[in-house]
């Protein structure tokens, strides 16, 4: 006879078995006699509708805690409706009205808008592998709520998932979806069939976007990947051989990779077809493919707050396409696309043309000048003239300009602007023509383009920069200048004379639609982080200094559009890479109609103009000068250790216009960081810049510049 601890061991081994089902018929009787639709069932069990088609036909069955829950439904419906029982019928709701359809368009037809950008939802805690519990709190304080636009029917479950070794994707908007696949090919075939994993095009004449998978290194290993890719010094070279098992597989399956590779950033996709877009895009969050830099702490969080900072961005911004400089470049072509469609006058037919407005689908080359001295325009023409030396503030104040009555202050004090190239892009005209020489041409602010004037004439203010040179020296002769800095020249009352220049002749405001999207991306996150544009500048620092403690993922977002901005315009003149590059060769980033070097100086010289506009109007109504500019970062001496002890401001106590305001909009300021005076000082005497330093101390002494 079997003793008691014999029997309690065989009674715990069945607790211990998984939760057995009924056959797969039987779970499809149960849901139809409970008068559920799979597509609710799928929303309840927050799956896909194809998902709970399979655990009906019988080709695959959930995980937990999915395994749990669908069990205790069937068992709730066993119990309602047994097998020979007839179900109560149930009132049907009526249907809702469908949106209108329009007619399906040829590939080069118009397609309808995109829908505004959402506010996405707070991501739910990562579900433990038991049995169903009650919703944890929330983790952060309650978003702003915002109107939702009408989800995209093709794309139910949003932009993109974070996949784990468990074979669960988490979606952006909390969703969690079964991902059977155990191969590359397999995960591809799932995302573009099964998934409902994508996002509707920006702009009505663009594409799009593909799916985006992200790997945790378990995900990664479980699909034959190596955990980590290692064995390139630099990280854009890192990539898989080409006799790689799974590149094999890929191949295997009538698949393709770009020039790229399988690397860190993975594009895989086959021919189109028809209008389908046949293209799955995988991050490999355990190859870096998230940097710190851009993405602080987001490779560390659980897969569910990957999969929230991810979709929020790819809701507010663009689905990520590679590194935030990448991003950026390609939101551009997003909201302003190449071609659009046309009707042809004689045939009727719809066919591509140019896009107004748009940089087209050709590069261009730029004029000598604008170019970098390995160019080919360069090295194939001899050019010898000089080049654009337009770029950001590097300047520090000479300290035999500073007063006693300036050393005598305790602290110095740093400004730094929010995305100060983001504000410089808004209504900016810029060349989208090829250039054209002139010789001695007159000076026209309103013409975007390259021109060389000889402004060594102006005597600067030795306590400010120079406007015309990022180190704030003083021209020594001729040089070249971007339309806005020999604008500004004007502006400030001085004569200029261009020797020659080379111009464009169709123009246009090509970053607006990615600066307005932008903007709202960043004032929205940091609306969300409780810094909104309702607060007065003492409860405005508050809240700017402690809104990364309130939501770390929100925090990442943030950082993450900032990044977005500086790359974008970054990339707009990408050098060439790598050691075998010989001089006068093309590389491959000449071949995008987005290698534009002169918009970039436009934005970077406009920036720079802002600053010191801003720099002189603060001596104005202040009579204080900063002691050292980085970028959009500036230092001033100060009586107090906030920007409300220096920063001009009306009897109403509103701030002066023309001078540095505080405030969350791009353009505006924050408070970068504080330390003493004697700090700042002790820098200057060595060299260094303290605006490069201000915000970390004394740790970074010796970091050196």
């Amino acid at each position: 006879m079997a003793s008691e601890e014999e029997l309690f061991a065989n009674i715990d081994a069945l607790l211990d078995e998984e939760p057995q089902l009924p056959p797969p018929a039987e779970r499809a009787r149960l849901r139809e006699a409970a008068g559920i639709t799979q597509a609710r069932l799928a929303t309840a069990l927050k799956t896909t509708t194809q998902s709970v088609k399979n655990y009906e036909n019988g080709r695959s069955e959930p995980r937990s805690p999915r395994l749990e829950a669908y069990q205790r439904l069937l068992n709730g419906w066993a119990a309602k409706y047994p097998v020979h029982s007839t179900p109560t019928p149930r009132p049907t709701p009526a249907p809702r009205p469908a949106p209108p359809q329009q007619p399906p368009a040829p590939e080069s037809a118009v397609p309808a808008a995109a829908p505004v950008t959402p506010v996405a939802a707070p991501a739910p805690e990562r579900p433990a592998r038991t049995a169903a519990a009650p919703a944890a709190a929330p983790r952060r304080p309650a978003a702003k709520k915002t109107a939702q636009p009408a989800q995209d029917p093709r794309f139910p479950h949003g932009p993109l998932a974070v996949l784990d070794g468990d074979g669960s994707a988490y979606g952006a908007d909390g969703i969690v979806l079964d991902c059977p696949a155990r191969t590359v090919p397999e995960l591809v075939e799932w995302t573009l069939s099964e998934s409902g994993l994508g996002a509707a095009r920006l702009n009505r004449y663009g594409k799009d976007s593909d799916p985006l998978i992200a790997l945790t290194a378990t995900a990664a290993v479980k699909l034959g990947l190596p955990e980590h890719l290692e064995g390139h010094e630099q990280r854009r070279s890192l990539r898989l051989p080409e006799d790689h098992p799974v590149v094999k597989q890929i191949a295997k399956a009538r698949w393709q990779l770009t020039r790229r590779g399988f690397g860190p950033w993975a594009r895989i996709y086959r021919k189109v077809q028809g209008r389908d877009r046949q293209c799955v895009q995988l991050a490999l969050l355990s190859w870096d493919a998230l940097d710190e830099r851009s993405w602080p702490g987001v490779t560390d969080m659980e897969p569910a707050d990957i999969a929230r900072v991810l979709g929020i961005y790819a809701q507010r911004v663009i689905t990520p396409r590679g590194s935030t400089a990448v991003s950026g470049l390609e939101l551009m072509t997003a909201l302003r696309p190449p071609t659009k469609a046309v009707q042809d006058p004689q045939t009727g037919n719809w066919v591509s043309g140019y896009n107004a407005g748009s940089l087209g689908t050709e590069p261009m080359d730029p004029a000598p000048p604008e170019a970098t001295p390995e160019h080919p325009v360069v090295v194939n023409s001899g050019w010898t003239g000089g080049f654009l030396n337009e770029e950001a503030y590097q300047w520090v104040r000479p300290v035999d300009s500073l007063t006693d009555e300036e050393c005598t202050l305790p602290y110095a004090v740093g400004l730094d602007l929010n995305t100060a190239f983001l504000a410089a892009a808004a209504r900016l005209v810029v060349g989208l023509s090829a250039p054209d020489h002139f010789d001695a041409p007159k000076f026209n602010p309103k013409i975007p383009g390259s021109w060389l004037v000889d402004l060594s004439h102006i005597e600067p203010d030795p306590r400010l920069p120079s406007p015309f040179t990022p180190d704030g020296t003083r021209p020594t002769g001729p040089a070249w200048y971007q339309t806005h800095t020999v604008a500004y020249a004007q502006e400030l009352g001085h004569d200029v004379h261009p020797i020659e220049a080379y111009l464009r002749r169709e123009t246009g405001a090509y970053l607006d639609p990615w600066h307005d999207r932008l903007k709202t991306a960043y004032v929205d996150t940091l609306a969300d982080l409780g810094v909104t544009r309702d607060l007065d500048d003492r409860r405005f620092l508050a809240a700017m200094e402690r809104h990364k403690q309130l939501d770390p993922a929100l925090a990442a977002v943030l950082s993450a559009i900032k990044a977005t901005v500086k790359g974008g315009v970054g990339k707009l003149r990408e050098r060439p890479q790598g050691k075998s590059y010989k001089e006068g060769d093309r590389w491959p980033s000449l071949e995008r109609p987005t290698w534009r070097p002169d918009i970039r100086a436009a934005v970077i010289s406009k920036a720079r103009v802002n600053m010191h506009r801003k720099l002189q109007n603060m001596a104005r109504m202040t009579g204080l000068y900063p002691l050292a500019v980085l970028s959009d970062c500036v230092v001033y001496p100060s009586p107090g250790d906030s920007p409300l002890d220096f920063l001009p401001y009306a009897a109403s106590g509103k701030p002066q216009p023309g001078g540095f305001r505080l405030g969350p909009t791009p353009g505006l300021a924050k408070l970068e960081g504080v330390q003493s005076m004697l700090w700042a000082v002790d820098l200057m005497e060595k060299d260094l810049n303290p605006a490069r330093h201000i915000k970390g101390g004394d740790a970074v002494l010796d970091e050196g510049e």
